[in-house]
Formats: structure tokens, sequence, C-alpha cells
């Protein structure tokens, strides 16, 4: 299709309005601010951080004893630079939302950045022990699963659990920003939303995965499995007397150990504990607790079928 001039006259006026709307929507610009980091950074971080968790599944081939620590080596000096940029912008960020001067104290907040990138890689190796756990849950919790590389390569649920135990890593470390963009990378990649604030115990599985939303103060045990669908949520969102949402109650569930939840299930409320041992059946509602050793479920439905050659095959439902 031709662009005719007498068309592209009009991109002028087009282009003024659309910057004329910027100053009436002030919360959906980042003009005249410092830098954000940004998403494709994130991203390019997490590549490099699930290389150096899962050395010899992705991106290099043919490591060996002798190379890895070379290859390794050059990962985590290049993590250190790249991570230690995007939280000094983020920590610059928070401190010009919260009304403070940021800008003279931006050496000091270097620094700081600085020491927070260095307390987060010494955590790898601790990160690593969780998630090989999480890889033998994922395998002991799937009869279709055939060995502990399937889990690492085609395992959504790990995907999402691998991201959010860096993302809560930086989370308890106090990093702005940072931690949710991983998640929601995460969260777009596999269905599974997991707010960086949720504790969770050893031995986690995710089985499929698509929908499951697990919320910012949930507290999870040890061998925990989730099928999809399943809200881990809050009751409602208390404000206080101004209007303005509580941001620091506990607000979503606890699971305690070897807890099994099924597809579709909803488990609301943070005073809502659900005991070691129970089992909580598809499509369930839940906003009180369960003591340990409890199963629960929804009765069987009645169906109605309309069909009529259901009787001339004997069909039963």
């Amino acid at each position: 299709m031709l662009h005719t001039s007498k068309n592209k006259t009009q991109l002028p006026a087009i282009t003024d309005s659309i910057v004329a709307s910027y100053s009436e929507t002030p919360a959906t610009h980042h003009l005249d601010n410092c830098p954000l980091p940004r998403m494709s950074v994130v991203v390019e971080i997490l590549d490099d951080l699930k290389e150096v968790i899962y050395p010899g599944y992705r991106n290099r081939e043919q490591l060996h004893s002798s190379n890895v620590g070379y290859y390794i080596g050059s990962i985590v000096d290049r993590l250190h630079d790249r991570l230690a940029v995007l939280i000094e912008r983020a920590i610059l960020h928070l401190e010009l939302v919260n009304g403070n001067p940021a800008l003279p104290r931006q050496q000091e907040i270097q620094y700081l950045a600085e020491e927070k990138t260095l307390d987060f890689l010494r955590q790898i190796p601790d990160i690593r022990k969780m998630l090989a756990k999480d890889v033998e849950a994922a395998y002991a919790g799937d009869p279709a699963c055939k060995s502990l590389d399937e889990a690492v390569l085609c395992y959504p649920g790990l995907e999402a659990v691998t991201v959010h135990r860096l993302a809560h890593a930086l989370h308890i470390l106090q990093i702005p920003i940072i931690p949710r963009m991983m998640s929601e990378y995460a969260h777009s990649k596999t269905g599974i939303d997991i707010h960086p604030g949720a504790v969770v115990g050893d031995y986690f599985f995710i089985d499929h995965g698509t929908g499951v939303v697990i919320g910012e103060t949930t507290v999870i045990g040890n061998w925990v499995k989730l099928y999809q669908g399943v809200t881990l949520g809050a009751v409602s969102f208390p404000k206080d007397e101004s209007g303005e949402l509580i941001r620091s109650t506990k607000r979503h569930p606890t699971l305690e150990d070897n807890v099994v939840v099924y597809a579709n299930a909803t488990i609301l409320g943070g005073k809502t504990v659900i005991g070691k041992n129970s089992i909580v059946g598809s499509s369930v509602w839940l906003t009180h607790s369960l003591p340990a050793g409890t199963t629960i479920m929804i009765e069987k439905p009645n169906l109605k079928v309309r069909n009529t050659q259901a009787e001339a095959y004997n069909w039963q439902i």
C-alpha cells in the first residue's frame, strides 16, 4: 500500500496530541527521572543465572571439570556488573518515589548496590541445593516424568520455581522492583504467578501449573504439591482510616508439610492454615483452616446427559 504525502502531513499533529497527553497522565510515563531497570536486561540476567544453576542444560554444551570454572567465572563476572547497575537504578528510583534527594547520595547508593549484588551471588550455591530438591520432587511427584533431566528441561513448574527462588533471595535483600519483574516474566512464560515474597519450603512441585497463583504472604512447607489452577490468595484487602490498603499484614494462607492441593482449588486468607499431610480436592473453596491429616473434597455432582443413543450403547454416567 502506498503512503501518500497527504496522509503523512497529519502525523505531526497526531504526535503533538500524544506528547500533550503525557502531562495529563503522569502515572503512565517516566520522563525527567532516573533510568529504571529494563525488562530486557532482567531477562538476560535470569538467563545467565539459570546457566549458572543448571550448567550444561542450556546454552553451553560439553562442559567438564577443566573448563567449567572459566565458563561460570565469566558469567558471574558479567552478572555482577549488570546486576549491580540494575539494583542501583532500582534503589535510586525508590528513593525518588519516597521523596528523598537520591542524587546527592548516588555514590553511597552505588556502593550499596554492589554490596547487595555480592550478597545475592554468595547465595547461589544454597539456591542450587534448594532447586536440586525441587527437581527431585518433580520426578517423585509425577509418574510421567522419566528422568531428572526431563524435569529440568520440560517442566514449567520447575521453571517458575527456579525464578521464584532467585527473586525471593533478592526480595529478602530488600531490592525494589527487580524481584517483581523476574516473577512477572516467569508468569508470562509459564502461566504460574508466584509473588517473590512468598516463603516456599524444600521439595516444592507444581504439576502442569497453568493458572496457579501464590500470593505475597503465602507460607508453604516441605514436600507440598500443587496442580494447575490453584489459588493461594487473600479473602479481602483491609484498608486504614484514610482508605489506603494495608500492605504489611498476613493476607495469604499457610500450607504445612506434605499438603497436596488439586486442580482449581482456592484457598484464601492469612489466618487459613492447611495442616500437614492434608489433601484439598479439585475445585474446593476454602476460607478456614484444616487440621493435620484432613482430606476435603466436593461431593460428586449430579450429571444430566441428553443423548438419544445413550440407552442403545448402555452408557453409564
